[in-house]
């Protein structure tokens, strides 16, 4: 990691992985790029004596205590002498050895690890003032994953769609065509089992005040410790997804507004400059149980920058466009009679109405201030501000200085981890794994389910509603690989939070359930088999490839059949269920698969 080309959003993140302080402030800029260079170069030589007196101090402090526990354990020699007892493995060593055992899986030679995380050396100084968030973000990615770099070069080789972009019909060659259940499959072989995350402490913040909502927003949504502005990560592949945040309270009556400023456009170099409206934020309101993609869903309505609105993923022409600086007003009125009027002001002057619904089909259902942004900072006021950026319409109040009772709570989150749920899909491709996770988590809304799969960052990288797949003219391959190291990284992020989540991978491997299944200690974990008969995957395989042009390479769905292992009630495995195919007929379809399936391909190893 480059640590000096760091902002110190990017650099307390990189503590924060690693699990060191973050607190402290960033070293003052001089004045002009001369002396600016100047003082890291002499910042990095004092850091370097600094590390270099630290080891050496340490070499010696080690070499003593070696020296002073030889001299002891000859003296107890001395002293009395018993019979040697066989070493006994400490808990973590025998749960490396056993993950050792459990780790006999076939490697493809191609397939070299990724590069080690290199010890981030840096003096962290107490932080005054905090900086722009464009400061804070910068276009060297490589602070998210080791590999960043070969990604950033392949990146710019990466075409965007246009906004009504056809589909695309160019044949690409075999490497090109690989899917997701590939590279999840890559990984799945490759990983090493992490240790358990520190959890993400979170202050406590009075009921009572209306902010952005920590638990009804995106992973890779980051907010602010005021909780009134927010941010989306950019680095790597991140830079194409949307990021949305809904606030604590909604509303069922009256004249209610707030407030939005976008702070800034945060830089995004590594984009490719054909990315169609890499900056972009959409505004709005929607109801608790719907998705954070703004305006794409039923009673979902959002006002986006490119001068469009949306509702239930249809698309218009509205108000104009706006960008870093502008302020964006929102008002609700329930008072025009049977409907409800959502209307727009920018800069303070009104744009008019943009969404009228009916009061009969929210059915009593509270309407919540939501945000979407695609690489912008924004800001909110709720009325907390002592003055606002403009005056509302007459007859508006701010959603923050309503009565209590005419606030409605959104959805908490669980209080502990023992409340919070993981539950791992296990299954091959095309088995039916994303639909059970889409059907269960619309059938529990009040558990609010995070899906996490590269099918969910998929469809967070939408342009105009629509999927990237259908009109997308870069290197397919490319964007998944990219996808797939965001899931990564958002599963590195949801073990700190407390929330519930389906994994939606294929998960076949013993030892990658034991990998992924450990940093959610504490977490209720279980596992949901998806175990359909031959014939029925053989059919959703084909449709898939038909409808989605998702075409897993044979050797990759043989070697994945040939280790697949039924999961069992463990450690780190509370529950297994059985959907479809029940655990017995599931180990005879197993073992059958592994035998080289019912066509009697052989195994690959």
């Amino acid at each position: 990691v480059d640590v000096k080309k760091l902002k110190v959003h990017e650099l307390k993140e990189e503590l924060h992985h690693r699990g060191l302080d973050t607190k402290g402030r960033k070293a003052d800029f001089g004045e002009g790029e001369e002396v600016e260079e100047r003082e890291e170069v002499e910042e990095r030589e004092d850091a370097d004596e600094r590390e270099d007196a630290d080891e050496r101090v340490e070499t010696e402090e080690r070499e003593e205590e070696e020296e002073a526990e030889e001299a002891e354990e000859v003296e107890e020699a001395e002293e009395v002498e018993e019979p040697e007892e066989a070493e006994e493995l400490e808990p973590e060593e025998a749960e490396e050895a056993e993950e050792a055992e459990e780790a006999d899986e076939p490697e493809e030679p191609e397939e070299a690890e990724d590069g080690k995380d290199s010890e981030v050396k840096v003096e962290v100084k107490k932080e005054e003032d905090p900086e722009p968030v464009g400061d804070q973000q910068q276009d060297n990615h490589r602070s998210e994953h080791p590999s960043g770099q070969e990604d950033m070069a392949q990146s710019d080789q990466v075409k965007a769609e246009g906004e009504k972009g056809g589909h695309y019909s160019r044949k690409r060659p075999y490497e090109e065509s690989r899917s997701y259940s590939y590279y999840e499959h890559r990984e799945e072989k490759r990983s090493r089992t992490p240790q358990p995350p520190a959890e993400d402490e979170e202050e406590n913040i009075d009921d009572s005040l209306v902010t952005i909502d920590t638990y009804n927003c995106d992973l890779h949504f980051k907010v602010s410790r005021d909780r009134y502005s927010g941010y989306p990560l950019t680095l790597e592949g991140f830079a194409y997804l949307w990021a949305g945040a809904r606030a604590t309270h909604g509303v069922i009556q009256g004249r209610v507004c707030y407030e939005m400023k976008i702070n800034e456009e945060i830089p995004v170099k590594h984009l490719p400059s054909s990315e169609p409206d890499p900056h972009v934020v959409r505004i709005g309101w929607s109801i608790n149980h719907s998705s954070t993609q703004l305006g794409e869903e039923a009673f979902s309505f959002g006002y986006g920058g490119t001068g469009k609105k949306s509702e239930n993923c249809k698309f218009s022409d509205f108000g104009e466009k706006f960008g870093e600086n502008d302020v964006i007003g929102c008002y609700i009125d329930f008072e025009s009679g049977e409907e409800v009027e959502m209307s727009y002001s920018k800069n303070g002057v009104s744009l008019g109405v943009a969404f009228r619904t009916t009061k009969e089909a929210l059915a009593g259902r509270a309407l919540f201030p939501h945000v979407l942004v695609k690489n912008c900072a924004v800001e909110f006021n709720f009325g907390q501000k002592s003055q606002p950026y403009f005056p509302p319409p007459e007859g508006y109040t701010y959603i923050h200085n309503l009565e209590m009772e005419d606030k409605i709570r959104g959805t908490k989150g669980p209080g502990t981890k023992s409340e919070c749920e993981i539950l791992m899909m296990v299954g091959l491709p095309a088995c039916g794994k994303t639909t059970w996770a889409v059907k269960h988590a619309e059938e529990n809304p009040e558990k609010k389910y995070n899906i996490l799969g590269t099918n969910a960052i998929m469809d967070k990288m939408k342009v105009m509603g629509l999927r990237r797949q259908r009109n997308y003219a870069g290197r397919w391959d490319i964007l998944i690989q990219q996808a797939t190291q965001c899931l990564n990284r958002l599963i590195e992020i949801a073990a700190r939070k407390r929330r519930n989540y389906i994994l939606d991978q294929t998960n076949v491997y013993g030892s990658a359930r034991r990998r992924k299944m450990r940093p959610f200690e504490g977490f209720q974990r279980k596992a949901i088999v998806i175990f359909p008969t031959d014939e029925d995957l053989k059919e959703r395989t084909l449709k898939q490839t038909n409808e989605q042009g998702k075409d897993v390479p044979d050797h990759a769905v043989l070697e994945m059949k040939a280790n697949f292992t039924l999961p069992e009630t463990c450690d780190f495995l509370e529950a297994v269920t059985f959907v479809e195919l029940q655990r017995d007929e599931g180990r005879k379809s197993a073992e059958a698969v592994q035998r080289g399936g019912p066509q009697g391909r052989p195994a690959s190893r």
